[in-house]
C-alpha cells in the first residue's frame, strides 16, 4: 500500500494528530526509570493456567467483588477496563457524538483526555487552572450546556495537587443537568484526601476514575476501574471490548485486592511517601530548583532554568525523568517520580555534579 493511499483513506480528523508521548515512546532504554510515575516495587503473584484456553469474562466478577469492597461502593457500581486510559476513552466514545459534542479539561493535566477525544473527532475546551492550580470555576461556569464530560484530576498530573472538595462540589452543581464530571483519582492512595467513590449516590452526574498502576505497583497489567451510578455503568457496557481483561490480569488484579495484597501496597504507599519527603528535601536544597504544586502523588514538580542541559545530562546516564514544558504555564519545568532509596541517592548525586560544574 503507498503512502498517498494510506493519506487518502485516513480519517481527517486524524492527519494532524500527533500520538501521546508516553514514556516509553520518547526514551527505549534507562537504567533508572523515573519519568512515568511508576512505582519502582513489584509484589509476587502467581497464575493459574487451567482457563487461558477459554475466553475471559469481560467483568470477572472477583476482581469487582474485591475492588467495590475496597473502594466501600456497591459491584454494579464498578466498571473494570484496560487501565483508566480505557475508562477515559469509554466515557468520551459512549457519552458524546463524534464531530458534535466536547469535553472539557483544566490543563496543565493528564494528557490523554484531549488524546482521546481528538481520537474520536470530540472537540476539547479548555478552562486552564488558576495560578494556584485551582480550578478556575468561573471560566468552567462558561461552558455549561455546552460539553458533555468534564475531566477533573485530583490528585492532579502533573502538579501533584488535589482539588478542594468544595470545588469539586461546585463543579458537579454546574454541570449537574448538562455533563458527566470525571474525577480521574489514579494517585488518590498517595493523597490525603480519601477521595470521591463513596460520593456516587449523593451526585448522579459523578464519574471516578481509578487504576492499579500507580500505589499498587501493576502498570504492566494494565487494569483500572471506572466507578459511577449503575445507570452510567450499563451505558459504558455497550462501549466496552467483548473481553477487555486477559485472564491472567484478572487473577493478578484479584490477588493485588486481596487482604495480604492490600497490605503490601499500603506498606510500600507508605515507603514512598517518606522517600518523596526525603527527595523533595534534598532537591530543594540543591539552590536552583523552585517546587511548584504539592505532593499528594508519587511524584515532584520542579522548576529550573537548566531544564534542557539538566534533562540531556541525566539521559546521558541512564536516568530519566519527565519533561513537561509543553504545559501550559509549566515552562523549564520537570517532573520526577519517586524511585527506590538508591534510585533517587544515584539522582541526587548525579544533579550535585551537574549543579557543580554549573557552578565552577
Amino acid at each position: 500500500m503507498t503512502d498517498s493511499l494510506i493519506e487518502s483513506l485516513q480519517a481527517k480528523h486524524l492527519k494532524d494528530l500527533k500520538p501521546y508521548e508516553s514514556a516509553r515512546r520518547l526514551f527505549s532504554g534507562g537504567q533508572d526509570w523515573l519519568n512515568a510515575n511508576e512505582s519502582p516495587f513489584v509484589g509476587e503473584y502467581s497464575l493459574n493456567s487451567n482457563k487461558l484456553n477459554r475466553y475471559p469474562d469481560c467483568q470477572p466478577k472477583d476482581v469487582l467483588q474485591a475492588y467495590a469492597a475496597y473502594a466501600g461502593v456497591a459491584p454494579e457500581q464498578v466498571l473494570v477496563s484496560r487501565g483508566a486510559d480505557e475508562g477515559i476513552e469509554l466515557l468520551i466514545r459512549a457519552f458524546c457524538d463524534a464531530g458534535q459534542d466536547s469535553i472539557l479539561i483544566c490543563p496543565p493535566t493528564y494528557g490523554m483526555y484531549a488524546i482521546s477525544a481528538e481520537t474520536f473527532n470530540i472537540g476539547v475546551e479548555k478552562a486552564p487552572l488558576q495560578a494556584d492550580f485551582s480550578l478556575d470555576l468561573d471560566a468552567m461556569a462558561t461552558f455549561a450546556g455546552k460539553v458533555k464530560v468534564v475531566f477533573i484530576c485530583s490528585p492532579n498530573n502533573p502538579t501533584g495537587t488535589q482539588v478542594a472538595p468544595e470545588q469539586i462540589e461546585q463543579a458537579l452543581a454546574l454541570f449537574q443537568d448538562s455533563a458527566l464530571v470525571a474525577v480521574d483519582e489514579a494517585y488518590i492512595e498517595f493523597a490525603k484526601d480519601q477521595g470521591w467513590a463513596q460520593q456516587l449516590a449523593k451526585y448522579p452526574n459523578l464519574v471516578v476514575l481509578r487504576t492499579l498502576s500507580k500505589a499498587f505497583g501493576l502498570a504492566g497489567i494494565r487494569c483500572g476501574f471506572t466507578l459511577a451510578s449503575p445507570g452510567v455503568i450499563q451505558v459504558l457496557l455497550k462501549a466496552i471490548a467483548p473481553y477487555p481483561l486477559a485472564e491472567p490480569v484478572a487473577q493478578i488484579a484479584a490477588q493485588a485486592l486481596s487482604p495480604p495484597g492490600l497490605t503490601w501496597m499500603q506498606d510500600k504507599v507508605s515507603t514512598l511517601n517518606s522517600l518523596r519527603q526525603t527527595l523533595q528535601n534534598q532537591l530543594l536544597a540543591l539552590g536552583d530548583f523552585i517546587q511548584l504544586g504539592d505532593c499528594q502523588a508519587n511524584f515532584i514538580l520542579l522548576r529550573t532554568a537548566y531544564k534542557q542541559a539538566l534533562m540531556d545530562d541525566l539521559v546521558a546516564q541512564g536516568i530519566l525523568i519527565r519533561d513537561q514544558s509543553k504545559q501550559l504555564g509549566l515552562e523549564n519545568c520537570l517532573r520526577i517520580s519517586i524511585g527506590t532509596e538508591e534510585q533517587n541517592q544515584r539522582l541526587i548525586a548525579a544533579m550535585q555534579r551537574f549543579f557543580k560544574e554549573k557552578t565552577q
